[in-house]
């Protein structure tokens, strides 16, 4: 997982809003895709593209394949955002 991979992930807002359709728990592809008004294929290459950006876990049961949010990618990110601040925030002091 690079910073790069996340952020690239994070830019498009399909692959956000499976972000925040996998806050409530583990999803199958097919439900995902359900949400959306695109194709499978679309929906496979926003899950791989979150997938290798680290921020959901891919688990195939059987005949399907359950993603679920990584969160300790998520909560990397926000300690970073949150230093950054505190650095800007003490700039801004002196």
């Amino acid at each position: 997982m690079s910073f790069a991979d996340t952020f690239k992930a994070l830019s498009n807002p399909v692959r956000r809003e499976i972000l925040q359709m996998l806050k409530k728990g583990r999803m199958s592809a097919g439900e995902i895709a359900s949400h959306f008004d695109i194709t499978s294929a679309t929906i496979s290459n926003h899950l791989n593209v979150l997938k290798k950006a680290g921020l959901v876990w891919e688990e195939k049961e059987k005949n399907f394949i359950y993603y679920d949010l990584n969160t300790s990618v998520v909560e990397e990110i926000m300690a970073w955002l949150a230093q950054l601040r505190k650095e800007d925030e003490n700039d801004e002091e002196k």
